[in-house]
């Protein structure tokens, strides 16, 4: 049995259970039935959010754009961060002590300030996103060159790589592993971001579904809550996953080599 039929058996094996207690909640009331949505019923809406209303296709649509924007650069100033801290003992003695200071506050403590900064445009959920995702990709990208066996370092002088040849040929691809678990930590962090920022800020899904909730409608909440662990199996799965083995392959550091 392949892990693909294990998972869709396991989701399966999920929504049966969670019919199940749906009909025995209609019948016995453990709990509101109003707060207990139905699958045909968070269908309903998926289905009407996205090709009648439109509604859920334009939240998501918006949450897309915001999470790639903060994610490309959360990664790109992490990375720059990292290198940096990793290859001067001066800035990782103080601008390193600030970044694990920041790293310790909630991305979304930013979001009143960004939203006077910003008044209240996407940049303000944009730049929390961004500082969901920094720290992390900094820290494993500093971790991953501080962790290069010296070994290859030796190697490469021997071989008369200069300072930034010995960065960028033999540090870098060397803490690429590093690297892809910090652009994962910054994707989950990010997303997290985007999703507190939009409950209080304009648009897209997170706002979607603090409306959705004033109207009680909980069959769209659980609907919208399906999207988002549905992006996150999806960037997980077919986008992390297959990057991961592509880079690896390519710098000589998979497990098949």
């Amino acid at each position: 049995m392949t892990t693909i039929v294990r998972r869709l058996l396991f989701f399966m094996a999920l929504i049966a259970i969670w019919e199940i207690t749906y009909r025995l909640n209609l019948s016995y009331q453990f709990f509101s039935v109003m707060m207990f949505p139905s699958p045909g019923g968070t269908l309903t809406q998926l289905y009407r959010g996205f090709f009648e209303t439109g509604i859920l296709f334009h939240a998501l649509t918006t949450s897309i754009q915001r999470i790639a924007i903060g994610f490309v650069l959360a990664v790109i100033i992490g990375a720059s961060l990292g290198i940096l801290l990793a290859r001067s003992k001066l800035a990782d003695e103080t601008l390193g002590s600030l970044v694990i200071a920041l790293q310790s506050v909630p991305s979304i403590v930013w979001l009143p300030i960004a939203l006077m900064i910003f008044a209240g445009s996407d940049l303000a959920i944009i730049f929390i996103i961004v500082l969901g995702g920094t720290w992390a990709m900094t820290m494993n990208v500093r971790m991953g060159i501080k962790n290069v066996q010296p070994l290859l370092i030796r190697a490469a002088r021997t071989m008369g790589y200069n300072r930034s040849e010995l960065v960028w040929k033999v540090m870098i691809p060397a803490s690429i592993p590093s690297a892809l678990t910090g652009a994962r930590l910054a994707w989950a962090f990010g997303w997290r971001a985007l999703m507190a920022g939009e409950l209080l800020g304009t648009g897209g899904l997170g706002r979607t579904l603090l409306n959705a909730k004033d109207m009680f409608n909980m069959d769209l909440v659980i609907a919208i809550m399906v999207i988002i662990s549905l992006i996150g199996l999806t960037v997980e799965y077919l986008i992390f996953n297959r990057v991961e083995k592509r880079v690896l392959t390519r710098f000589g550091l998979s497990k098949n080599n």
